[in-house]
């Protein structure tokens, strides 16, 4: 039987300057993935498109083989300067290595904010990229993550088997999947072709005065996605691209 990666699938949408979400789907359905980001994004169409996530898709299979260890892709996070500072910070983390929450905060140059840092991590809205799954308790032990301390534990043993890990002593003894290096499969998930209409909200990020966002969605093999009829004028939106795709399965078949 086959054995894969219990990373799951994954939701990954892009605004023309770069990776703004990467987050595990789980049970969620799509539609309902872009309504949680409508105040964030308002007015925004989201359409499918393969093309404008694939340098996204081929670094997640290379990291998922193990021969990536850091990401090259430009970043447009939505949050508040201070969640923008804590990510910036995590992408210093080195692959295969941890970090305590306490260590961010001093990294940002505010020790005293551990707590406020672990906070901005679990809020992380780019899985895996900006690496929250390497920050970890001061006793070592594995905490506070949104996909899960299964994914979290699986993330830091995978990262240790390519590179060196930090040992945290008891809690990543078990091998839960060893990939090998062996052509990926991604699977489709669903389409939305259009958000839904999100109540008007402003948006805190590193630019302030951000243009509304003119959104993109991506599911499957190819373009899928259709325009919405009326489409706003290309000079007040600005475009995002959206994706799912399954968490690589870089694992070999068993049979039972």
């Amino acid at each position: 039987m086959s054995a894969p990666a219990p990373i799951g699938l994954l939701f990954m949408a892009r605004s023309e300057d770069g990776l703004r979400y990467l987050e595990f789907l789980d049970r969620k359905s799509i539609r309902r993935v872009i309504a949680s980001h409508a105040d964030e994004n308002p007015g925004a169409e989201w359409i499918a498109s393969l093309l404008e996530l694939r340098d996204v898709t081929a670094q997640l299979e290379a990291y998922f083989h193990g021969s990536l260890r850091g990401f090259e892709v430009p970043l447009d996070p939505v949050g508040s300067p201070f969640q923008l500072e804590v990510w910036r910070a995590l992408r210093d983390i080195p692959f295969a290595t941890t970090r305590s929450y306490a260590d961010i905060a001093k990294a940002i140059g505010q020790p005293r904010a551990s707590r406020a840092v672990g906070l901005a991590n679990n809020q992380n809205p780019i899985a895996i990229v900006v690496p929250c799954h390497r920050v970890i308790g001061a006793d070592g032990k594995l905490v506070g993550y949104s996909g899960g301390l299964v994914r979290k534990k699986w993330l830091i043993e995978h990262e240790g088997r390519f590179g060196r890990a930090t040992v945290l002593p008891g809690e990543i003894t078990e091998t839960l999947y060893v990939p090998q290096v062996e052509a990926p499969r991604r699977e489709v998930a669903v389409l939305v072709a259009k958000s839904p209409a999100p109540a008007a909200g402003a948006r805190a990020s590193k630019r302030p005065s951000a243009s509304r966002t003119g959104l993109k969605a991506r599911a499957g093999r190819g373009e899928v996605g259709t325009r919405s009829a009326k489409p706003r004028p290309a000079s007040s939106r600005r475009r995002v691209a959206a994706s799912a795709s399954k968490g690589s399965r870089a694992g070999s078949r068993r049979r039972s």
